[in-house]
């Protein structure tokens, strides 16, 4: 299943980690250590090493393979800059296929469109290769700027979660989104918007 997802307009390439990645995956979250930590559960010190960013991207890569979840980072197109992730995880099959969609951007990146246009290609790839039948995703209450992104995809608010997730050791309320494949805003989009994804 051919997998690099591009939006060459916007500039950005969207492809699975390998483990050649691992420093620049660790950079990036280093970089944005304070500023996500609102957003994040809670990680020590040894989540912040390279050995760490290793095995995360050997979870991801056996996921994969088990059609379990697929991930992916967001890299700049011409220097290949890895300024983010996007994962479809908690894949259903069966009488469900569903999953659940996330995802993170460099705060020096963010405003861009860059998120809007990676998760663009995410859904499609989830809506088309993956044959899923529903996307569906959680913000934090105040997180407006997350649910502003789903919200310009197609997700419509759904209600509240409540204590859904820990985040920084807390559970909290989350606001829920679902996009359905037969929501037809996904199938309108434009060529350019979702230029050239190979999938």
């Amino acid at each position: 299943m051919p997998m690099s997802l591009y939006n060459t307009p916007q500039g950005i390439l969207l492809r699975p980690f390998s483990l050649a990645d691992s420093e620049s995956l660790l950079a990036l979250r280093l970089t944005n250590r304070e500023s996500h930590a609102p957003y994040e559960p809670l990680h020590g010190d040894s989540f912040f090493t390279l050995e760490e960013q290793q095995e995360y991207i050997r979870q991801k890569l056996r996921q994969a393979e088990e059609d379990r979840g697929y991930s992916f980072g967001i890299f700049l197109l011409g220097d290949e800059r890895l300024i983010g992730y996007i994962s479809i995880s908690n894949l259903v099959r069966g009488m469900g296929q569903f999953a659940d969609i996330g995802y993170m951007m460099d705060r020096h990146e963010q405003g861009k469109g860059h998120m809007t246009a990676a998760l663009k290609l995410a859904i499609q790839f989830a809506f088309r290769a993956l044959s899923l039948h529903r996307l569906q995703a959680g913000t934090l209450l105040h997180n407006e700027r997350s649910q502003r992104v789903l919200q310009k995809c197609g997700f419509q608010p759904e209600g509240i979660a409540r204590k859904l997730v820990q985040i920084q050791g807390i559970w909290q309320d989350h606001r829920m989104f679902g996009l359905l494949a037969e929501d037809n805003v996904w199938q309108t989009w434009t060529a350019t918007q979702s230029a050239q994804s190979h999938i």
